[in-house]
Order: C-alpha cells, then sequence, then structure tokens
C-alpha cells in the first residue's frame, strides 16, 4: 500500500515528465491580497498569470498547494468532523497549463496517472462535462465529452450542471467548464445494487469527486456578461486527503495514514478509542484537521487574534479545544503534545513546520490556556443565569452569547440544559447569528465595476528611482462602492508610488491631470496591478504622478530602521531571534520577532544604542535590485517569516545587515537620524513586539518632553532639580493619603458600628433595611462580616451619590435554605430605581438612576420579612 508520502512525490514525478516545472507550495496566509485570507484553492497563487499581468516562469506548472477553507464562499468549518470527508486544511495536487496545452492533454495525463500509476479500477470512475446553460448562451462541453470517449464508456460520461461543472474564480474574472473525475469506493454488492452513476454529485460519502479539470476560456465581467479570454489555461485540482483515502483503501480520508498518526496519539493522550462512540469520534477528527490548520498557519505568519485572518485560526483553535475540553476530557492544553507527529509526519516536504515547531508549541499552549480559563467562565455565566431565572427554556440569544462570548457550540449548552431538565430556544439561537453574519457581511460589501481600459500597461513600479513619473499614461480605471463609500482605483503605465507590501504603508501623494492636482490616498497592489485610489478620474490620457516625499523619507526612514533593528536585535538577544511581522508608516514603525521572554528595559537600552551606533556609522545602502534567491542567501540574506518569493529577488545591505525586502530604503543609515523605543510588548507566546521612532518624530518627541519638564519646573517652583521636587511632593502627597486613610478607616468602622446597632430581631431574623454612605467594598465586607455570625439575617442598604443609587441585599444560610434567592429579589426591586442587577442566591446587588424609589423597596423588603 502506497503511504501519503509516496502519492504525493508520485503525484509530482508524473508531470514532471510531462515537462511541467515543479513549484513548492506557498504559505497559506495571503498578504497583499484584498480579495483574500487565506489560499482557498490550488489556484490561488496563479491569479495573476490567468489574468494577464504576470508571464509565469514556466507555461506548465505541478504543485501540491496548502489551501484552508473556513469562511466566506467555502464555509465548511461546521461540517469538518462531523462528517467523515471534509477538511479545513488540505493540500491540492495540482497541474497547470497557461496557454499551453488543453483539454485533450489535460484529461489523457489525469486517466493515465488514475489508472496507469495508481491503479485504480476503471469500473470505478465516472465523468461529467458542462452540460450548457442557455441562459448564458453556453453550450454542452461537447469537445471534453468526446476526448473522454476515448477512455470511458459513455454511460460513465454524465451531464453536469452549471453549479458543479462550471468553474468561476469569482464573481468576476477567467472562468470555465470543468470535467470532473468521481470515484466509487462503495463495495461491490453495493455497487452492483445502485449504480454509481445515480450517486455522484449526491453528496454520498463513497462515491466522491476526486478530481476537477477546469478549462479556462471565459472572462466573466462585472455586468455578468461573459467573453473569450485571449489565451485558454488549464486549471486542475486533485484532493490529496480524499486521494490517500481512495489509494489506501479507506472509506473515510480519516483513517488513511494522513490522520491515523495523529488520531492513535490522541488516544493515547485522552484515554478513549476512535470508533467507540459517534460524539468521541467527531471530537477526535475535528481535533486532527485543527491541529493542522493551526500548526500551518502559525507556521506561515499568521498567529491567533481578535480580528481578520488572526480571528480565523482562533475560532478553528477553540473549536478544537471546546470539542476536546467537553467530550475527550482533556481539560488542559494538549495541542503542543501532538505536534511532535504531525512535523514527523509532514515537516519532510513542509520544512516550516520543523523550523517553527517551538513558536506554534508556544502559542497553541498560550492560546488553550486562555480558553480553557474562557470556558470555565463560560459554564460560570450560564449557571448565574439559571439561579437567577427560574426558565423552561433558555432564550436563544443568550445561547448565542454564550458562543460568541465564550465559545460555546450549540450541544454543549443543549447538553447542559438536558441534564438540567430545560429547553434550549434553537431558533432563537440561528436568528441571532444570521443577524451577526448579516452585519458582517454588510460591514465588508465591497463592490467594484468592471476596469475600463484605456491603454496597455500593468503599472511597472519606477519608485526606487523616482519619485515623479512625468508622463505617466492612463491605463485602466474602474468604480468602487465601499461601505456607501464611492471612488475609484486607477492602474498607470508606470508608477513611482509604492504598493502597500512587505509591512510598509502604500504611498500617497497627487496626480498632476493638466492645472488640477486630483489626491492618491493610498497605493496598493492586486493581481500583479498596482492601483491608485483616487475620488475622482483624470480627464487627461497621461498624467504626472507625484509621491508625497516627505512621507516617503520618513517610511524609508522607519523601513530602514527595522533592518537595523533586527540585525541588533539577533545580535543582543540571539540568532533564534526572526522577524514574525512589522509595520512601517511615516509616523512609526512597528517590529514583531520570536523571543521567549520580555526583553528586559537594560537590553533595551543596549538595542536602542546599538542601532544608534548603526546609523551614525553612516553605511551606505548596497541594493542589489534582481539576483537569484540561492545567490541571496549565500550572501547570508534572511527570508522573512511567511512571505512568498520568486526565483529573482532583491537584496538590501547596510553593512552586516542583509535582507531580501521590496520595500523603500535610505541611501545611508545617516538619514535615519536618531532612533528612538517607545514601547516592548508582547503579542502572543514567543512573539514580542518593538515600537520605535526615528528622525523627525523623535525631535518632536524632544520638543514635546522640553516643554513638559518646563511646565513641571514651574509648577514645582524650581529650575535646577524638578525631579527631586516631584519627589518630595509625591512622599507628602503618599503620607497625606496614609493619613486620610486612617481616618477614613476609623470613620468606616464607627459608621458599621451605628449599622450593626440598627439590626433588629422579627421573627427570629436579624433584619436591617436602611442607608449608608459606606463605598461598595465597605458595604460588602460588613455583609459577609454579618453572614459568618448570623444563619438567619435580612439585610438591605441603599447608598446613593450624585443622582445614582446601589442597592445591595444579603441573605442569611437559613433564608436561601427556605428559598429566598438575593439575585432574584433585587432584580425585581432594579425596576422601582430604574435600574437593573442581580448576583448569587445569597448575595447581590443593584444600581438605577432613581433615588426616589428605595422607599418603594424598603416597603416591599419589609412586607416580606
Amino acid at each position: 500500500m502506497l503511504t501519503s508520502e509516496q502519492i504525493r512525490q508520485q503525484f509530482l514525478d508524473f508531470f514532471k515528465n510531462k515537462q511541467h516545472t515543479i513549484v513548492p507550495s506557498v504559505p497559506i496566509v495571503v498578504k497583499n491580497d484584498p480579495t483574500l485570507m487565506f489560499i482557498n484553492a490550488g489556484m490561488n497563487p496563479f491569479k495573476d498569470y490567468f489574468l494577464g499581468n504576470a508571464t509565469p516562469q514556466s507555461p506548465r506548472i505541478a504543485d501540491s498547494q496548502k489551501c484552508l477553507r473556513v469562511s466566506g464562499k467555502h464555509n465548511d468549518l461546521e461540517e469538518v468532523g462531523v462528517d467523515t470527508y471534509h477538511h479545513t486544511l488540505f493540500e491540492m495536487l495540482g497541474n497547470w497549463s497557461f496557454g499551453d496545452y488543453f483539454k485533450e492533454e489535460a484529461i489523457t495525463w489525469a486517466w493515465e496517472l488514475l489508472t496507469d500509476v495508481y491503479g485504480i479500477d476503471k469500473d470505478r470512475l465516472y465523468v461529467t462535462v458542462f452540460e450548457g446553460d442557455a441562459s448564458e448562451g453556453l453550450l454542452r462541453d461537447d469537445e471534453s465529452a468526446n476526448i473522454w470517449k476515448s477512455f470511458v464508456d459513455e454511460d460513465r460520461i454524465l451531464n453536469g450542471n452549471k453549479k458543479d461543472n462550471f468553474w468561476e474564480m469569482g464573481d468576476t474574472g477567467p472562468c470555465g467548464p470543468c470535467s470532473e473525475i468521481h470515484v466509487d469506493i462503495r463495495s461491490d454488492e453495493e455497487r452492483a445494487a445502485i449504480s454509481g452513476a445515480s450517486l455522484v454529485n449526491a453528496d454520498h460519502p463513497q462515491v466522491i469527486e476526486i478530481w476537477n479539470l477546469v478549462f479556462m476560456q471565459f472572462n466573466r465581467k462585472a455586468d455578468g456578461s461573459l467573453e473569450n479570454l485571449p489565451a485558454t489555461h488549464v486549471d486542475t485540482g486533485m484532493g490529496f486527503e480524499r486521494l490517500c483515502m481512495v489509494l489506501q483503501g479507506k472509506t473515510s480520508s480519516y483513517d488513511s495514514d494522513v490522520f491515523q498518526p495523529i488520531i492513535v496519539e490522541l488516544e493515547a493522550l485522552c484515554g478513549k478509542g476512535y470508533g467507540e462512540g459517534e460524539r468521541t469520534d467527531i471530537a477526535m477528527r475535528v481535533v486532527a484537521d485543527h491541529l493542522r490548520t493551526v500548526a500551518f498557519a502559525i507556521a506561515d505568519g499568521q498567529l491567533p487574534s481578535n480580528n481578520g485572518a488572526g480571528y480565523v485560526i482562533r475560532r478553528i483553535l477553540r473549536r478544537a479545544v471546546r470539542y476536546a475540553y467537553s467530550v475527550l476530557d482533556l481539560q488542559q492544553p494538549f495541542l503542543a503534545k501532538l505536534l511532535p507527529v504531525l512535523v514527523e509526519q509532514m515537516g519532510g516536504f513542509f520544512p516550516e513546520l520543523k523550523k517553527q515547531q517551538t513558536l506554534i508549541a508556544q502559542v497553541t499552549t498560550e492560546e488553550e490556556m486562555a480558553f480553557i480559563r474562557t470556558l470555565e467562565l463560560g459554564l460560570q455565566r450560564l449557571d448565574e443565569y439559571l439561579q437567577q431565572n427560574q426558565i423552561e427554556e433558555l432564550p436563544g440569544q443568550v445561547a448565542f452569547e454564550l458562543y460568541d462570548t465564550f465559545g460555546f457550540p450549540l450541544d454543549l449548552t443543549a447538553l447542559i440544559l438536558r441534564e438540567k431538565g430545560i429547553g434550549l430556544d434553537e431558533p432563537g439561537f440561528h436568528a441571532a447569528m444570521k443577524k451577526q453574519k448579516d452585519r458582517s457581511r454588510a460591514a465588508g460589501k465591497s463592490t467594484a465595476e468592471d476596469w475600463t481600459v484605456m491603454a496597455a500597461g500593468n503599472g511597472t513600479f519606477v519608485g526606487y528611482d523616482m519619485l515623479t513619473a512625468k508622463a505617466a499614461k492612463v491605463c485602466r480605471h474602474r468604480q468602487v462602492t465601499e461601505k456607501k463609500k464611492t471612488f475609484y482605483q486607477l492602474v498607470l503605465d508606470e508608477t513611482p508610488f509604492y504598493p502597500e507590501g512587505g509591512g510598509q504603508v502604500g504611498d500617497r501623494g497627487v496626480l498632476l491631470d493638466g492645472d488640477k492636482e486630483i489626491a492618491v490616498w493610498n497605493t496598493k497592489k492586486e493581481n500583479g496591478l498596482i492601483i491608485h485610489f483616487i475620488n475622482e478620474l483624470p480627464t487627461a490620457e497621461t498624467v504626472v504622478a507625484i509621491v508625497d516625499k516627505n512621507a516617503r523619507r520618513r517610511t524609508a526612514a522607519n523601513h530602514s530602521a527595522t533592518h537595523l533593528l533586527h540585525h541588533v536585535l539577533r545580535e543582543v538577544l540571539g540568532t533564534h531571534v526572526e522577524q514574525k511581522g512589522s509595520f512601517v508608516g511615516p509616523d512609526y514603525l512597528r517590529f514583531d520577532f520570536s523571543h521567549f521572554s520580555k526583553v528586559s528595559p537594560e537590553e533595551l537600552n543596549i538595542i536602542e544604542q546599538r542601532v544608534n551606533e548603526l546609523i551614525a556609522a553612516q553605511q551606505s545602502l548596497d541594493e542589489q535590485r534582481s539576483i537569484s534567491m540561492e545567490q541571496a542567501q549565500k550572501q547570508g540574506a534572511m527570508a522573512l517569516f511567511g512571505e512568498k518569493y520568486g526565483d529573482t529577488v532583491r537584496a538590501i545591505r547596510f553593512g552586516e545587515s542583509i535582507e531580501l525586502c521590496g520595500g523603500t530604503h535610505v541611501p545611508n543609515t545617516a538619514f535615519i537620524g536618531m532612533f528612538v523605543i517607545t514601547a516592548e510588548s508582547s503579542v502572543a507566546a514567543g512573539v514580542r513586539r518593538i515600537e520605535a521612532i526615528t528622525g523627525e518624530a523623535v525631535q518632536a518627541m524632544f520638543v514635546k518632553q522640553r516643554d513638559q519638564v518646563q511646565a513641571i519646573k514651574s509648577l514645582t517652583g524650581t529650575q535646577k532639580d524638578p525631579v527631586s521636587a516631584v519627589e518630595k511632593f509625591l512622599r507628602e502627597l503618599e503620607d497625606a493619603n496614609a493619613k486620610l486613610n486612617t481616618f477614613e478607616k476609623a470613620q468606616n468602622k464607627e459608621k458599621m458600628r451605628a449599622l450593626s446597632d440598627k439590626m433588629e430581631t422579627v421573627n427570629g431574623t436579624q433584619v436591617l433595611i436602611t442607608h449608608t454612605d459606606l463605598d461598595a467594598a465597605a458595604i460588602k465586607d460588613l455583609c459577609f462580616g454579618w453572614r459568618s455570625g448570623h444563619k438567619d439575617l435580612f439585610v438591605l442598604l441603599a447608598s446613593e451619590n450624585e443622582g445614582k443609587v446601589v442597592l445591595t441585599l444579603a441573605l442569611g444560610d437559613d433564608q436561601v435554605a427556605k428559598g429566598m434567592h438575593a439575585g432574584q429579589l433585587i432584580k425585581e426591586w432594579g425596576k422601582y430605581i430604574r435600574g437593573g442587577g442581580g448576583g448569587q442566591p445569597f448575595f447581590a446587588t443593584a444600581g438605577g438612576s432613581n433615588p426616589e424609589g428605595v422607599k418603594d423597596v424598603f416597603e416591599k423588603a419589609k412586607e416580606l420579612v
């Protein structure tokens, strides 16, 4: 039986022999593409080639590309683990033709590989072709069907509709008919009873699509119409995990050797067996799948966070943790214990896993610890809600808040409620979920019209050598609407404007359209095009493109400073330091790096001083604009975390610092000016962040600090030693506060004694219902003190301050045993003071804005006791 490693290698070797260039997988985390968070299809890295905005290194390429599907159009997350074949992270084996071969070769080679090389039984295979679509004016793909007749009987060539057999990159862009290959892995008895042809594209878990051959021949315009592409392309994708399942004779991809080593290790960790029960099996599949996703995402540069792509990774990690917590009884961090198995299994083909193993373990462990604490808070929150509200069914909105805030899955909430005999408003939960998704979609909705093409050109960048292009030709433009704001995007044949990338912000500046100035407020790169963001279109065919030289100069200084900082961090802290992210703008710089402890103040001083020494050394820029990757690495250039590089790269050297970088830089370190660290903090486990300023920003900081020192001198009445004067003032303030605290404590003791004297005995219960001006902490201490001395106790205190009122209710154990509930009572009484509150059965508080209502509360309390 072939192993998964052998299966992958045979695919690549097969296409290498068909004159394909084998390329490595790019990072799954997408940078500098506003349309994607993650690589979610094998074709994503080649979009620029299909759009005609870049030239591929070879007309034939093959690869195994890491992909991640969890959000947007391809949202499979909640199905993963529940069924036996969906995954968040998967490998897509693909072969590509850019204007070279087309349908005949793609179909012939696919059949040869599956049947002759891998040895799949031909009688188990079915193929589909596009049946056509009258509304689009598209005919059936007879060309593909006729080629397939050379290999399979006609009854195995099935028509597929537009949904299944017409592939589109998105709402706009290259598209075309596709031909899918499906395999029937059912038993011979099942196949004899029901034909596999009737189960193709019917969501049968054992009659599955294994390979999709896409024939790109059209371009979808923004108005929905289709036009022919100038050249035809082939884009194929075969799910690696499904292929391994088929070739290893399994009926679930989780039973193949892609997942089984992780599941076996998980069995040992939790003491449960895979196959013992459905809930356990689902949990183990979720963990095995999500471990891979989280590990690869972190290895490729995406740390868990509260927004964007980081939030997606955090959701996936937390989904694994909550299944392990609630089903597998793993209530301590465990992912790092599974990681060595994954690295051993996949680290050979994906070396980034080995290289980043320590970081992955650190980050996942910290994330797990934080989320386990959150889960425990969620359990407490649910328990408090149920204590405070006598209900037969939990409202859907509350269940959704538990899910949204604490990561509680609906099934875990339902299980807890079922054990307590309480129902769950599931329709209400789903309504709240839909409402949130609709809000998110509306907030992020952006629509772009088709490009209006004026001339040829994709925007050659000339900004390394000049800040003005005197005759930039307008090549294309389009209108974009985003969050009710309309603006334009413009492409010039050449531009000095640097597009956002590599951590550096995009340039801003102006376009001169005759006598009129048009502001360029951002510059980005999308699908190989350098795009200028403007609010009005020029009328001339050519414009003068002028970059804001002051902003560029300050940004370049900050970018060069990050290179020096990176070099010095490795010098001072150790060579384990690697860049994990950065932000470079005109006002400040931010640099994230791997390091497993806080950088001490002494180390920060050394780092700052050393960077300034390198600046003062006046090291000139040594730029190698287009050298091979191999040559750059031989010179010691550092390839940065999670970045995608081509065959040729740009190397930037200042003295001993050399990095691969596409950003803009100063010609000499002296142009940076002074460098000052303003903050050091933690980003994630094993990742620290330094923020700093340079040049004019440092000067502005010094001027501000000088003015502040002068103000302090004036306030303290001393011009020579303001520090000593402030220290003296702080000592005097501390002494005064200590005396005040002593006085307030004495006052509080007297007030407490007076309150205790007011307590009455009513039917054997110690009762106190009165006003007080004690603060909240003193009231709580007093109530808990009374509770420890009296089992029969009823205390209701009201404190007022600036038009606000707080009620505090404390009950003795005997009152609670008789059925009184402080939280429920205070919640009801809160209405009288125009507020609300709650708490535990024995102690609760409520706040409101109507002090006049206190007398009504007191009346209700007196009636009760």
